[in-house]
């Protein structure tokens, strides 16, 4: 009724009236027809521009339209088949500075630069492997590697070709070569057995100079309750061995407890993981290992450091192992992985410079280099997304301005109605980033003035607002795209002023008792 062209005789507020109009209009056809209310209300603005409904039968229950967008998704994921892959990657470079902490001076004295540490690489990994997907249910994949240590290495190569088989399982067989060993023949199968349980098998040639070397492992898993699963594994062949492990996984921690009996090594592992509910993601871990081979304590930290970064860096303490620092980096699906040997014994300094240096690091390359970097970054992101919609935010301004004007006659009859029942009328309304007054001058200009947008959606002296942006409220646009946006609201109730602020997202009703300004405040 606001919007109707009938109801505005100044030519110009007609035009604006009937733009507004049609808005609705459009609106009021996807919402009348039961099958386009069901689309938006599932998938919204997105559901409606999908191709593929005109096909669709009329008169469809919500359960029955999301199946069949789900079932367009599919088809239009299966034409991007071809197109896609899946590349994983790792790249580990050991390191050897045990001449950091154990050095034999009295042996080199005479020897030139043998005042400096001796640092070194003495061994790297590469690995890396695709996935092509061949039809909906088969998939190739590509696997390589190469190694060295000590100035000895090796490399490999394999390929696998999986068939998903039923919703229940898959198979796979692996084909590979290398310098090192001879073909490889392997045949892998999974295969859920019931809703809680799953099997894994894994059988392998390895054929060489010696003779076949056979191999198979097998995995039982089962789900103990919604966050723990229990495996059991066993391996024969190559390192035969007998393995129990329980995971518990929940959205604050992380804990194993494992045991091994096998030949060469038999151990008992306990780890435990803390997840910080912090926007970097942060987590601190630690773990006890003892067995045959001696006995390893472990703890470390990880960190989000960027949208598709986490960096790690974890202390190793073993006996006989000595001192180790591991650092990983993951980007993406790559990993990256550095290894740095400090001493063959357990000395306090190596532990102590293992533990703290890290953490300096970090904490001044985060200060210096990837705080301003992340800030950097986003203020591009910004800037591109405001070029990117400038035009739509445009055109959602001018119909907010037209709106106001059209809104002007109506709210002045809603504070006439509220001045004479001594109800609700806003003073003053503000929408979108707060900043203060430090804040660069250019910055004020994000937030708009929403008191007459507000005063219209006044009724029997109440306002109420629903979980939802508020952008989309007639008389509203968005005056800072992709920022976090509040609404101000200064507003007299039974002549005592109140003032509330709530965030974009929140809902917001009002009078209320707590929003009362004090007076003698």
């Amino acid at each position: 009724m606001l919007y109707h062209p009938d109801k505005h005789r100044d030519p110009e507020l007609k035009t604006q009236a009937e733009r507004l109009f049609n808005l609705v209009h459009q609106a009021y056809e996807v919402l009348s027809d039961p099958q386009t209310r069901a689309i938006y209300d599932i998938y919204g603005r997105r559901g409606l521009e999908m191709e593929g409904w005109e096909v669709v039968e009329r008169k469809r229950t919500a359960a029955e339209i999301r199946e069949e967008f789900e079932r367009l998704q599919r088809e239009r994921e299966e034409r991007r088949l071809q197109q896609r892959t899946n590349p994983k990657g790792t790249i580990s470079v050991g390191i050897d500075a045990t001449d950091l902490f154990d050095r034999y001076d009295e042996d080199y004295e005479d020897v030139p630069g043998s005042s400096f540490p001796q640092i070194e690489i003495n061994k790297m990994h590469i690995s890396q492997s695709i996935e092509a997907p061949l039809t909906s249910t088969d998939t190739a994949i590509l696997s390589g590697n190469l190694s060295t240590q000590n100035g000895n290495g090796g490399g490999s190569i394999n390929l696998a070709l999986r068939r998903v088989t039923s919703a229940k399982g898959w198979g796979e067989l692996e084909f590979g070569a290398g310098d090192l060993h001879g073909p490889l023949f392997g045949l892998k199968i999974f295969r859920n057995l019931t809703p809680r349980c799953f099997i894994t098998t894994n059988c392998a040639l390895q054929f060489s100079s010696r003779g076949v070397r056979p191999g198979l492992t097998t995995v039982l898993a089962r789900n103990l309750d919604k966050n723990t699963m229990g495996y059991l594994q066993w391996r024969w062949g190559i390192q035969s061995a007998m393995n129990t492990s329980i995971v518990r996984d929940t959205k604050t921690s992380h804990f194993t407890v494992a045991m091994q009996l096998g030949i060469p090594h038999s151990f008992m592992m306990v780890s435990y993981q803390h997840k910080f509910q912090d926007e970097d993601q942060t987590r601190v871990k630690g773990s006890l290992k003892v067995g045959f081979f001696g006995t390893i304590v472990e703890y470390g930290a990880e960190r989000k450091i960027s949208r598709h970064s986490v960096l790690g860096a974890t202390v190793s303490v073993g006996v006989p192992q000595g001192v180790s620092l591991k650092i990983k980096l993951n980007r993406a699906s790559q990993t990256y992985f550095f290894p740095v040997h400090l001493t063959d014994q357990l000395l306090p300094s190596a532990v102590f410079y293992a533990t703290v240096g890290p953490l300096v690091i970090y904490f001044a390359m985060h200060r210096l280099v990837i705080k301003p970097y992340l800030r950097a970054q986003k203020e591009r992101e910004l800037e591109k997304q405001r070029e990117s919609t400038a035009s739509d935010i445009l055109q959602k301004k001018q119909e907010a301005e037209a709106a106001v004007r059209l809104m002007q006659e109506s709210v002045r009859r809603i504070i006439e109605a509220e001045e004479a029942r001594m109800g609700l009328i806003v003073v003053n309304a503000w929408y979108g980033k707060f900043v203060n007054d430090n804040s660069r001058k250019n910055e004020k200009v994000k937030v708009i003035d929403v008191t007459v947008p507000l005063q219209c959606l006044v009724k029997d002296s109440k306002l109420i607002l629903t979980e939802a942006s508020k952008a989309g409220l007639p008389g509203f646009y968005d005056p800072c795209v992709g920022e976090e946006k509040s609404l101000k609201v200064l507003y007299q109730f039974r002549g005592v002023l109140h003032q509330v602020m709530s965030a974009d997202n929140e809902a917001l009703r009002i009078p209320k008792q707590s929003h009362r300004i004090d007076a003698d405040g």
